[in-house]
């Protein structure tokens, strides 16, 4: 039985309208989003990432879990998501909220596996976020990490996984002239009821 509310199947479904659109539009990526996070002393931070899976479960990005990051989605398991596709109409935006999760060891082992061998390589060599000595010790510790795993598999690293932001909060986002945009706005509360209004510009 589907027992996704039929808002969230609404709002799901247009996301889905518009990523199409975006890469339809020729947006360069249209799977680049901010990731807004804050830690425990509530000082906010964002960067940019891209979204890897989505569906009604929630959207997926990757991350080395020890990382600024990561430290903030374990302290404070709350992120916010933004999207802009600059090509699609006039302009849309994207914004999504909610609680975070880890995806599942399966999920993230797939997900690994399908990324480039320099990337997997990578994501051991790279103590993210962390002072870098030198570039010629990033250099270095890449190349150990090469010879470590030398004729096999590189393995998924134990602190290396994705995220899931699980949507409470939708905000579309269409650009007009004179600044009068409109915007659409679809949330969940605490007892998981959707509901959905328009805000002013």
């Amino acid at each position: 039985m589907n027992t996704t509310p039929e808002l969230l199947s609404e709002a799901l479904a247009t996301f889905d309208a518009l990523f199409e659109r975006a890469g339809i539009a020729g947006e360069p990526d249209p799977t680049a989003m901010v990731v807004a996070t804050a830690g425990l002393d509530a000082r906010p931070s964002a960067r940019m990432v891209l979204l890897k899976a989505h569906d009604a479960r929630g959207f997926v990005f990757y991350t080395h879990l020890d990382g600024r990051k990561g430290r903030e989605l374990q302290d404070n398991r709350q992120a916010a998501l933004l999207f802009h596709w600059p090509r699609v109409d006039e302009g849309v935006q994207v914004r999504i909220e909610g609680p975070v999760e880890r995806v599942s060891d399966e999920e993230a082992d797939g997900y690994f596996a399908s990324r480039s061998r320099g990337s997997q390589i990578g994501a051991w060599a790279s103590k993210q976020s962390e002072t870098m000595e030198t570039r010629q010790r990033f250099a270095e510790r890449i190349a150990e990490v090469e010879h470590q795993f030398e004729d096999r598999e590189v393995p998924r690293p134990p602190r290396w996984s994705g995220i899931r932001v699980r949507p409470m909060y939708f905000e579309f986002w269409y650009a007009a002239g004179h600044r009068l945009h409109e915007r659409v706005l679809y949330e969940s509360d605490v007892a998981g009821e959707w509901s959905k209004r328009m805000l002013y510009p």
